[in-house]
Parts: structure tokens; sequence; C-alpha cells
């Protein structure tokens, strides 16, 4: 998620010593989709030391991979790995160059990165497949009243399972990150004041789910700043605004996206 796998299913698995206390971890590589359906890894590379995250930039966070049934390439998340004294670790991936050429698949094409504010923004390519033309209609959603910020989180909470994630929960304690929801491939941010998100708060969340493999979905009541969903049209971030009757609304593409597909 987003840029992420939903966590159910992992390729090629790795073993990762960590730089800074030599803890010994196995990396499992997340799978995702590719737009022809087939299932896309990112190829590790066995034995190669994994590398401490001390600074990002945005063309970092993501590597190019090559789909192995229909040959087409896309930008995937860059494997990382937190190790639980705290350093991020980079796994190494094996340069597309590399990787075999398929037979009679289609001419390969992949995302671009582009700079017009001396940042690099990420323009990941729509490797979202459709949902099938056979899937069931989805009940009508039911909202709650929002009266305060709890209830904005409820309310929430109540439409990522209506969209069909599993098991999201509100962490005991507020969690720094500024993370109001979790679940498997999910992290969730409710903004319940009356600012428009801002674009820090777009990347941070993004991050989070970088970190985790999962899906990022940002909620708001005041909505957001121009650059703020800007960039998450780029990092394919859906941005809801809810009103007070705790119907949430999608404002951009991987919005409309999500909701179209479900999970």
């Amino acid at each position: 998620m987003g840029h992420g796998s939903k966590g159910a299913v992992v390729g090629e698995n790795v073993p990762v010593r960590c730089p800074a206390c030599r803890r010994a971890h196995v990396y499992a590589s997340p799978v995702y989709p590719c737009a022809c359906g087939a299932p896309v890894a990112p190829p590790l590379v066995r034995g190669a030391p994994a590398v401490p995250i001390t600074h990002r930039t945005w063309s970092d966070e993501w590597v190019t991979v090559r789909c192995a049934g229909c040959g087409r390439q896309d930008q995937w998340p860059q494997p990382e790995l937190g190790c639980p004294c705290g350093v991020v670790l980079r796994i190494p991936v094996r340069p597309v160059a590399a990787a075999p050429q398929p037979s009679g698949g289609p001419a390969p094409s992949g995302g671009t990165t582009a700079s017009t504010t001396g940042v690099s923004t990420v323009r990941a390519p729509a490797h979202i497949p459709p949902p099938p033309a056979t899937a069931a209609p989805r009940p009508s959603f039911r909202p709650v009243t929002i009266r305060t910020a709890r209830d904005a989180v409820t309310a929430a909470a109540l439409y990522l399972r209506w969209l069909g994630f599993r098991d999201v929960v509100q962490p005991e304690e507020h969690s720094p990150s500024g993370i109001d929801l979790r679940g498997p491939g999910l992290v969730a941010q409710v903004d319940p004041t009356t600012r428009p998100a801002s674009l820090r708060a777009v990347e941070c969340l993004w991050l989070n789910g970088l970190a985790a493999s999962s899906t990022s979905v940002f909620f708001t009541l005041a909505g957001y700043e121009e650059k703020a969903r800007a960039r998450a049209d780029g990092l394919l971030v859906p941005l809801f605004v809810m009103d007070l009757t705790g119907t949430p609304q999608p404002v951009n593409g991987p919005a409309d996206e999500l909701v179209a597909r479900g999970v």
C-alpha cells in the first residue's frame, strides 16, 4: 500500500543478521499481485548483508520487479526488516536487469519518478487488479454519529471492516506514530481535528505502512492540504473525509479503487 502486501502470502525466505546487535532473523519476501494476476515477489539476494537505513529518500523506497509470467515491470516497496534493537534494515534485492527474461511475454513497462521540487515523487503503477465480475454486492454501510474523537475512530474502524479488513482494532495506548487503527495488512490514521491533514502526516502514515508491509488509509473530518492530497496520489494512499454522520467519502483515486474492489 497500499503499497504493501496483505500479509497472507510470502515469498522466499533468506537469513538476515543485524549488523548493529548481531541478532539473526529470517526474512520472508512479500508477494504482490501483478496486473496479469500472477504473484510477484522482489528477488532477494541470498547471503548479501542487510544495510541499516539511516536516511530515507523517496526513490530508495521502491524497487523494480519483473513478473515472470507476463514480463511486466512494476515498482514495489523496497523490502525492509525492523530489528528489535531499533535498527531498520534494507534487504538487498537483485536488480531487474539480472532477472531472466520471460519467453513470449509483452514488452515490460514500469513506473517512473519525477521531481519538480527537488524531492523525488514516486509514481507507482496501477497494479491493483479489477474486482471479479462475479463478486457479490457489498451490503450498505451503517454509520455511527460522530460526537467525539473516539466516535471518529470507531466510525473509521467500522468502515474498514465494511471494506473487508479483518480484526481492525484500536491500540490500547495511543501510538507515538499517530496510528489509530491496526489490522492484518492495515494501518490507519484518523484525524478528528478541525485542521486539514498535512503533507507530513500523510508521509508518516505511508512510511508506517511501508515498514509493516501494510495498506495505509487516512481518515479526517477537515479534509487535506493540497500538497498532502498530491503526495497521497503519488504514494497510492487512500484518503477519506468523514462528516458528522460517520459516513466516510473517498477523496482521491486510491480511495475510489479501494471502495470499488474492497479487500
